[in-house]
């Protein structure tokens, strides 16, 4: 709850200048927002009603105050339930008391899916089923003998004994329509026996049966040679469908109106509404579905079907020829192609077409035209942990913001829950409410924030009706909307694989022409004996450490021969320092094509199209259609589906997350540009745990090829044994190996690690070290292939490269930094491995030898790639 409030009305909208207008909210209801923060008023729950939906698995808001609420009439104040940093996520789930329980609760992972109502007694269930069908020949001799036509006899435990008992076709030999749902069924021969003497039999309801589940095609052929009427076959249209299955998705034809054994024409003509969703239907090309049964249909729903039968231009122009039809309900892409226009253009009289507007759709852009998504649901398991059940469902709700003050951004987001009234909030394109965060300083200043958020009508809602927010709000399909929506809605799946699918042939067929990069010395700086290059530097190590005396250290930046420094020179810079043309610098023009992720990326791509150093990466920023495909074929294959997000251009692992959570993946994107790239979930370990290597290349130039690896890198070790626990996948110390910023490092020298890896895994460490040496001068290849515009003269430069091992040693390129940390290289003594050199390569010679490499041409402690 807020701290009384201290500030005037003028006070308030002073302080909270920059939120009320980043909130969006109108400023006619800023002194009201102000009035219910000064009295900590939350009435939300004096208008609103929050009720379940999906049996239990969901929860909307309804308008129930008596009288309309118009359009920015109000503002609504709604508390957070659960603030926190990602990484705090399950230890606060384990460790706040009450906190799971409320979580659970709010996101509707509290309920069993996989418990019924208690079964009962076997001799119970079996009277059930007797007195049902003995009620039914009652009713049939009342009503003249055949009269029963539609029987269901769901979830009563009949099994094959009791189903052979039960003597159906004898009873009911007109029967139009049986459904044996949800029962014991389990023998296909006791099934076939008996269903194939209901010759009349037109829809046949065998679902949730292990003889479903278990059987193939055979039982499916064998009874529909049986039954020679039948329709529909466990809610899938069969091949001979007819006016009858049609009539039954019309809703003409039901256990109140079976329909008679022969057909009269005419009863189809008064279908409006024709729902044909998920009937499995191959081909439309059937009599009973033409304009002259069905003259009034106005609405069609094809979503589900495969239709491969027939050719997208027969599908259009048989939809076509239906006058009346106005909305129409489809996959796309899908049968009738995978364009909304051409769809639109070749049906002109569409109205609606997926439930939007067409005469917006070609205004909006949409390439997945979809208002009635399904949602995406949590699965658990009973046995599932209610904390696990959070974590997983947690992204359908979480919202987030960034702390910032004059000085600086926050690195990391803060991710929080509404509470229940807020979460009731469901999506909508046409959203008639709008949620912003808010900061509330009661004080004035940020030490006193509270954090709300607030909501307040878009448009005028009527009692009764259900409050929604647009979960993408000022989101276009510039910025990818329709995939983003994929984080909360089951969106068209084929779209996203053919998609995918044309991204993985154009990089198969992806590469720069190979052009022959001739490696030749540049000349040295120093052209006579006695003559130094002033170094201007803010880089502590190199002032500390570079004392060779052909380099002198000063802080003139005008006079330098050399600049060494961390930021970047851009023309702004060179204004401010008097940096000039004719001087060195450590940095290469668009060298951003390697030292940025995403541009690493695409740099390889462009290269090398596929290869195996470099793990699937994606740019989410415009590549989330193709990851989103990729996933879901890894998901079909039954691949390893576990993603590592990385920000674009932050070191240290910053913001960083490892996730097999397609709904996070997509939902991280809120907190920064990032790529998403394929986890490597079988590393080489080292004594059980994770490692990655960090290796110091130098380059000289670009055209030529002159780029070096220094002798001496060192490991980086995970302090955790690694798993693959997805509990473990918070555990920042289990998964991520950079321990030199506020936390325990333990540093091993570089002889150590190589000659006990070398013993525990039995390998020769020169034949990995030689593979890795091909890998990193291959990278730096293709920007000098990709981008020979990052070529100058003028530049030399040092470069982190870190390095991972699979479990078969080969080794995948992880990064590539500008001005690495080198505080590790200068602070310990060791010897090189690699040229089997015994002297003590000295920490505090680092600089002395990447200067010599760079500036004088010498190639002590390195090696050229």
């Amino acid at each position: 709850m807020a701290a009384p409030a201290i500030l005037t009305f003028d006070q308030f909208t002073k302080v909270h200048s920059f939120l009320l207008a980043a909130s969006g909210i109108p400023t006619s209801l800023y002194r009201q927002l102000y009035d219910k923060f000064s009295s900590e008023t939350f009435d939300g729950g004096e208008f609103f009603q929050v009720e379940p939906v999906d049996d239990g698995r969901q929860r909307r808001l309804i308008l129930t105050s008596s009288e309309c609420l118009e359009k920015e009439s109000r503002v609504f104040l709604v508390d957070h339930a659960w603030t926190f940093r990602l990484s705090d996520a399950l230890k606060q789930l384990q460790e706040v008391p009450g906190l799971t329980e409320r979580m659970a609760s709010l996101m509707c992972v509290d309920i069993d899916l996989e418990s019924g109502p208690e079964e009962a007694e076997e001799n119970g269930t079996r009277e059930d089923v007797i007195t049902i069908v003995e009620r039914e020949v009652c009713k049939a001799k009342d009503e003249g003998g055949d009269s029963i036509s539609w029987l269901e006899l769901d979830e009563l435990g009949v099994d094959d004994d009791m189903l052979l008992s039960l003597d159906l076709p004898s009873k009911f030999p007109n029967l139009h329509a049986l459904s044996l749902t949800d029962n014991k069924l389990e023998n296909e021969e006791a099934v076939i026996q008996e269903i194939t003497k209901l010759k009349n039999l037109r829809a046949l309801w065998l679902n949730n049966n292990p003889v479903s589940q278990k059987s193939n095609d055979r039982m499916m052929n064998i009874i529909l040679r049986g039954c020679p009427r039948l329709e529909i076959y466990n809610s899938s249209f069969t091949p001979r469908f007819s006016e009858w299955a049609l009539g039954f998705c019309g809703g003409i034809h039901s256990k109140d109106n079976p329909g008679s054994i022969e057909q009269t024409d005419g009863f189809l003509r008064s279908v409006v509404s024709l729902d044909l969703s998920n009937r499995c239907i191959h081909s439309l090309a059937n009599k009973a579905f033409s304009p002259q049964q069905l003259p009034s249909l106005s609405y069609l729903n094809l979503r589900g079907n495969p239709l491969d039968q027939n050719s997208v231009s027969d599908l259009l122009q048989l939809i076509k020829t239906f006058d009346s039809l106005h909305a129409l309900e489809v996959d796309i892409p899908g049968p009738l192609g995978e364009s909304v226009t051409k769809i639109l253009e070749y049906i002109p009289n569409l109205s609606l077409l997926n439930g939007v507007d067409t005469s917006k759709i070609l205004e909006s852009g949409k390439s997945v035209m979809d208002s009635v998504l399904e949602p995406r649901l949590p699965d658990w398991t009973a046995e599932e942990p209610l904390s696990d059940r959070v974590i997983d469902a947690m992204w359908l709700y979480l919202m987030n913001y960034r702390l910032a003050d004059e000085e600086k951004i926050d690195e990391t987001s803060v991710w929080y829950v509404m509470d229940e009234l807020g979460s009731a909030l469901r999506h909508s394109d046409e959203a008639n409410f709008k949620v912003a965060p808010f900061l509330y300083m009661p004080d004035g200043t940020l030490n006193s924030a509270l954090s709300f958020s607030i909501i307040w009508p878009t448009k005028t809602v009527q009692n009764g009706e259900e409050c929604t927010r647009d979960f993408l709000y000022g989101i276009g399909e510039e910025k990818q909307r329709s995939a983003r929506l994929t984080a909360w809605f089951h969106t068209p799946k084929s779209y996203f694989v053919n998609e995918y699918k044309k991204y993985r042939e154009n990089l198969k067929s992806s590469s720069v022409s190979s052009q022959t990069l001739n490696s030749s010395s540049t000349r040295s700086l120093i052209s006579s004996e006695g003559t130094t290059l002033r170094v201007y530097t803010d880089i502590p190590q190199v002032e500390e450490f570079l004392k060779r005396p052909e380099f002198v250290i000063t802080s003139d930046s005008k006079a330098a021969d050399i600049i060494w420094t961390s930021m970047q020179v851009d023309e702004e810079m060179k204004k401010a320092t008097g940096i000039h043309d004719q001087q060195y610098i450590n940095q290469f023009p668009y060298e951003a094509c390697l030292v940025m992720k995403h541009h690493l990326a695409e740099t390889i791509q462009k290269a090398h199209g596929i290869t195996t150093w470099f793990q699937p990466t994606y740019n989410l920023e415009g590549q989330l259609t193709q990851m989103i495909g990729d996933y879901l074929v890894r998901e079909d294959e039954g691949f390893d589906n576990l993603w590592i997000l990385k920000p674009w251009n932050m070191a240290r692992t910053i913001d960083t997350t490892v996730t097999s959570n397609l709904t996070a993946i997509i939902r991280l994107m809120e907190t920064g540009p990032k790529i998403c790239q394929k986890y490597i979930e079988h590393p080489a370990l080292f004594k059980g745990k994770k490692f990655d290597l960090r290796y110091i290349v130098l380059l000289r130039s670009l055209n030529p090829l002159e780029v070096f690896i220094a002798d001496i890198f060192w490991v980086r070790l995970a302090n955790n044994s690694y798993t693959l626990d997805k509990h473990s996948l918070y555990e920042y110390e289990t998964h991520f190996t950079v321990m030199n910023y506020g936390r325990q490092l333990n540093h091993m020298n570089t002889p150590e690690f190589v000659k006990e890896f070398e013993q525990e895994h039995q390998v020769n460490w020169l034949d990995i070290h030689a593979r890795i040496r091909g890998m990193i001068k291959s990278a730096f290849e293709s920007a000098a292939l990709v981008h020979p515009e990052m070529h100058n003269p003028m530049c030399r430069a040092m470069y982190g490269v870190d390095v991972m091992l699979d479990t078969n040693f080969q080794p995948k390129l992880l990064e590539v930094t500008y001005c690495p940390d080198c505080n590790r290289a200068c602070k310990y003594d060791t010897k090189s491995i690699l040229k089997g050199e015994t002297e003590i390569v000295k920490g505090q010679d680092f600089y002395n030898y990447v200067f010599g490499c760079l500036f004088l041409n010498e190639t002590a402690h390195v090696s050229q790639l």
